[in-house]
């Protein structure tokens, strides 16, 4: 509108073109304070330690979606504490690390502690370490001191690793376990927990190897220089300086307990068994009695049998009255001996059926 006004005005074309560029240069201006402002303030930072990073630089991370804070103060940082490119510090190298979803300064702090303490790390393998999850400053900074890890931990709720002894004594130990970080197995190695699993395997095979519980309680280094000679540590992210047995107290007596419980089973069993035998007997002792019921009844049913072939021998003359009659002289004595003898039917009725 302006330019359309001053145009009016002047009806000359160079006015207007003049015009035109002035508002150009100013709107240049502009942007360039808007750059300068935000911008210049780093760009001197880099520019005062040497750190090669250009206002170009700048305003291409923030094209990328880079924060330019963080790679010029991590640069900064690294190159104050005498590091350069030649260790991988490059402006490429940190960004790429970034929109990889790394922690920059974490890496830089990591590889000034390294270098500080003569730990031989390269920015690759920090970066590595980094994006694979690990905290790589605090793996150097257990490297340069290590940690002590209690065995169990007690976050799991146990608070003892429990072992037995050959002669069935339970022995209740607590270990501390320290450790270094191992750089070269950071990546991909296992850590605390299984640290912990490993030493409280060797605890318990430890004590289960002695013959007595006494032996572990006058000698328990003996269960750390097991522990040790096995190379628990293979495989882990950790280099195992010592294990130190902190304290070692007497459990139960496992092997009395357990012969104890073998000796109810046993008698459990027994009882069992003779039931099964007294159940046994029992039904044998039934059928016996079915048996002798049966029997009486044939007898009984032979006996019915004889008054019939008496009589069908009367018929048919084989008997006569006078056999017939010493035949029933014969009878009542037997009855009356057996009276006597007390093995008739009165014995037969006092005798439990």
């Amino acid at each position: 509108m302006i330019a359309t006004l001053f145009a009016q005005q002047n009806p000359s074309p160079w006015p207007t073109y003049a015009l035109f560029i002035i508002l150009a240069l100013v709107g240049i201006t502009i942007i360039g304070g808007i750059f300068l402002a935000k911008y210049f303030n780093l760009w001197i930072q880099a520019k005062m330690t040497s750190a090669s990073i250009s206002i170009l630089d700048l305003i291409g991370m923030s094209l990328r979606k880079v924060n330019p804070n963080i790679i010029v103060r991590s640069k900064v940082m690294a190159y104050q504490a005498g590091l350069s490119e030649k260790d991988g510090l490059t402006t490429r190298a940190l960004e790429a690390h970034y929109l990889a979803g790394g922690n920059v300064p974490n890496v830089v702090r990591a590889l000034i502690a390294a270098n500080r303490a003569d730990i031989p790390l390269s920015y690759k393998r920090a970066a590595a370490i980094d994006l694979a999850g690990r905290n790589v400053l605090e793996a150097v900074q257990t490297s340069v001191n290590p940690k002590v890890i209690p065995c169990p931990d007690p976050s799991s709720g146990r608070q003892s690793i429990d072992g037995v002894a050959t002669n069935g004594i339970q022995l209740k130990v607590k270990a501390k376990v320290t450790v270094r970080t191992n750089l070269d197995r950071l990546v991909g190695g296992a850590t605390d927990e299984t640290i912990i699993a490993r030493v409280g395997e060797g605890i318990v095979n430890a004590i289960g190897s002695a013959d007595t519980h006494e032996q572990v309680l006058e000698k328990p280094d003996t269960i750390s220089k097991r522990v040790l000679e096995k190379g628990l540590d293979a495989g882990t992210a950790y280099e195992i300086l010592s294990i130190d047995i902190a304290d070692v107290d007497v459990g139960d007596n496992i092997g009395a307990n357990l012969q104890a419980l073998q000796a109810e089973a046993d008698t459990r069993v027994a009882r069992a068994k003779a039931e099964e035998r007294r159940a046994f007997a029992v039904a044998k002792e039934q059928e016996m009695q079915a048996q002798v019921q049966e029997n009486r009844a044939k007898v009984v049913a032979a006996e019915a049998e004889v008054p019939m072939a008496i009589a069908d021998a009367f018929r048919q003359g084989h008997l006569g009255i006078l056999d017939y009659y010493h035949l029933r002289n014969v009878q009542a004595d037997t009855e009356m001996r057996n009276a006597i003898a007390g093995t008739g039917n009165a014995r037969r009725e006092n005798s439990p059926s």
